[in-house]
Parts: C-alpha cells; sequence; structure tokens
C-alpha cells in the first residue's frame, strides 16, 4: 500500500475521503488508481483532479459514507469497482450497523487492492467467472426478549460458499472480535484476516479444484481433501483440538483442521506477507525488489522474516500483540511456496488472456 498526494500537498492514505489539511473531499479514481482530490462540477459530477477523470461518487459512498470510491461518469453504474460485489449489506435500520459495514467496507477495500497487485484473476456473475465472486454481510437475528431465541440454524457463520463470502457483521465490532480472539485462542483475528482467509477458498474453487493437475499437486502438500470430510473434520477438530507439535507442520492451529483450511490459512498468511512487504517497500522501510525479484518467494520468505523480527520487538515494547506469531518452518514454507506457484501461474495466464 502506497500514500498519495492532494494537490495542497497533504499526504492522503487509502482510506480517506477527506483532505484534513485543505477540507477537500477525496476519493479513489478508478481511472488514475489513486486517492485523489475530486472537484465538484455541479449535480453529481466530480472531476479527479489528478487525471481529470469526470465520476461521481459510488452509491454506497454518497448515501451511506461507508465507501471513498467514484465511478467513472461515462460509466452506466452506481456502485464503484469493490461495492458491485456486494451481495447482501448490513439492515441500516440497527443502530451501529452502519458503522460496522464501513470497516467491512474498509477491510474488502484493501483485499481488492492487494488481489489487483498480484493481477489475480476475479469477477462477477457477469463477468462470466466461475464462480462469481461476492459478499454478504450479515447479523444474527436481534434477540427480542424471553419470547425470541434463536437456535443454531439462526446464527450467521463466517465462511465461504461458491464464491460467496458470508462475514457476521459483529466480526466489526472490536471488543466482540477480541473476545472471541480469546475465547478461540487465536494469535491474530481481524477483519482483513477473514476477508484473506475465505478469498482464500474462492481461490481454491477458482484455481485447483477442477484442475487435475493442480489437485494432485494439492493434495501431494496439504492432504487428501476427501480423507477424512470435511465435516468428520470439523467435528475431530473441535472435540480434540490441534496436535501438540503443529506448530512444526502448519501455520496456525485451525490450519491442522482439513487440507482446505490449510490452504486457506497458508494462502491469508501469504496476502499478508504480500501487503506488508509491498507497504514497508513503498514507504521507504525496505528498499524495493527488482521486477526479477519478486517471483523468488525465498527471498520474499527471508525478507519478511526479517522485517518480522524488527516489528514483533517494537510491539512489545508498546506491550502489544507480536506482529509476526507465525513461525516459517520448512513445512510451512513449502505450502506457501505452493500458493505463491497457483497464484503466479493464475497471474500468467490472466495476462496472456
Amino acid at each position: 500500500m502506497r500514500t498519495y498526494a492532494c494537490v495542497c500537498g497533504n499526504t492522503l492514505f487509502f482510506d480517506n475521503s477527506l483532505c484534513q489539511t485543505c477540507g477537500r473531499e477525496v476519493g479513489w479514481c478508478q481511472n488514475c488508481e489513486t486517492i485523489s482530490a475530486q472537484e465538484p462540477q455541479g449535480g453529481t459530477d466530480w472531476v479527479c483532479m489528478t487525471c481529470n477523470t469526470t465520476n461521481h461518487k459510488c452509491e454506497n459512498y454518497a448515501d451511506w459514507a461507508v465507501c471513498n470510491r467514484m465511478v467513472p461518469a461515462f460509466e452506466d453504474e452506481s456502485l464503484c469497482d469493490a461495492c458491485r460485489f456486494n451481495d447482501t449489506v448490513p439492515d441500516m435500520s440497527v443502530p451501529g450497523n452502519q458503522e460496522k459495514w464501513a470497516r467491512l467496507e474498509a477491510a474488502k477495500r484493501r483485499l481488492f487492492y492487494a488481489l489487483d497487485r498480484l493481477g489475480l484473476p476475479y469477477g462477477a456473475r457477469d463477468d462470466g467467472i466461475d464462480p462469481p465472486l461476492s459478499f454478504a454481510f450479515m447479523g444474527d437475528p436481534v434477540d427480542q426478549g424471553p419470547w425470541r431465541r434463536m437456535d443454531d440454524a439462526e446464527h450467521v457463520y463466517t465462511g465461504h460458499a461458491n464464491g460467496l463470502i458470508t462475514i457476521n457483521i459483529k466480526e466489526a465490532d472490536d471488543a466482540a472480535r477480541e473476545a472471541a480472539r480469546v475465547d478461540m485462542n487465536e494469535a491474530h483475528r481481524t477483519l482483513i484476516g477473514h476477508f484473506r482467509h475465505e478469498v482464500g477458498h474462492y481461490y481454491w474453487d477458482l484455481l485447483v479444484k477442477n484442475d487435475p493437475v493442480k489437485s494432485a499437486a494439492f493434495n501431494d502438500t496439504f492432504g487428501d481433501p476427501e480423507n477424512p470430510d470435511y465435516a468428520t473434520a470439523l467435528d475431530r477438530h473441535y472435540q480434540e483440538g490441534p496436535p501438540e507439535d503443529w506448530r512444526e507442520t502448519h501455520i496456525s492451529a485451525y490450519a491442522t483442521m482439513h487440507p482446505w483450511e490449510d490452504w486457506a490459512e497458508s494462502f491469508s498468511f501469504y496476502l499478508d506477507m504480500r501487503a506488508v512487504l509491498d507497504t514497508a517497500e513503498q514507504l521507504g522501510l525496505l528498499a524495493p525488489r527488482a521486477d526479477a525479484e519478486q517471483e523468488n518467494v525465498d527471498l520474499m520468505l527471508a525478507r519478511y522474516a526479517q522485517l518480522g523480527l524488527i516489528l514483533n520487538e517494537l510491539n512489545r515494547e508498546m506491550g502489544l500483540l507480536d506482529f509476526m506469531p507465525q513461525v516459517i518452518t520448512p513445512p510451512v514454507a513449502d505450502k506457501l511456496k505452493a500458493v505463491h506457484a497457483a497464484l503466479w501461474d493464475a497471474r500468467r495466464g490472466a495476462m496472456a488472456a
């Protein structure tokens, strides 16, 4: 992630919708792919002060202030290139849901930024992508007193199915999410982490599932997903927990549950790593890698481990959780390399199309 500049010279960040120095409204321009000052033109038109494209605000920016993206005026679209993937959004009549939705959208925009930086394919139903990618942000039914109780079937579970990523909006409540992190003994539990994990399942469906060669390679690295089946593995995991030596072979305890979760957890960590290194390079903390080094996964792992040690110590000085609690053992590195290979192959395919 990089920083941007307002026309007044102030530094702008990826989540900004307003310049704090000059008061100009700003937004992500799809044409020049920057956070730029937007000059009002009357009506719903705005002009990007970086590339002079005439835009209008995404409907979710204009109506709900949960987005900060612009849509080119020549496009017959009301939603931006991130919000158009929404299948279900929170009920705005419930107090607090607008703030939670805004946090979810902010994390989702970072996900799309990373996918675009990697050049990965994705699309909605109208794009001809199978499975189509979409998002549902939903809350549990409101408890209305002693005569209204939820059963298990009514709870909203964060997960992925056939391209639809569902996230329970209570994950956007910091206190609730931290309580769940402690209860489940997780090193980290973040909104962006949920998106990166669930999109890992999406890319398994998109890139691996129907390819015999890639499926065989997956089985060799992560294990056979049919033995045991997912339901059996899930029951066993929550009854017995992870094996004591899980750190020797897996990136997280949850990754031990089933090969699909091992892939998704490895995928999520890979996106973490790429995003952090990209930001560190953009902000001058690390020297940028040459183009030829972008595909060198061993170099990437070494640079991330080096940066992680420094950031862990800085966090400890502030009494915070370790920035990088994971240990990259040789088996874990092999899994990250498998994810890297699958994504780089998909990138080349997308570029050749």
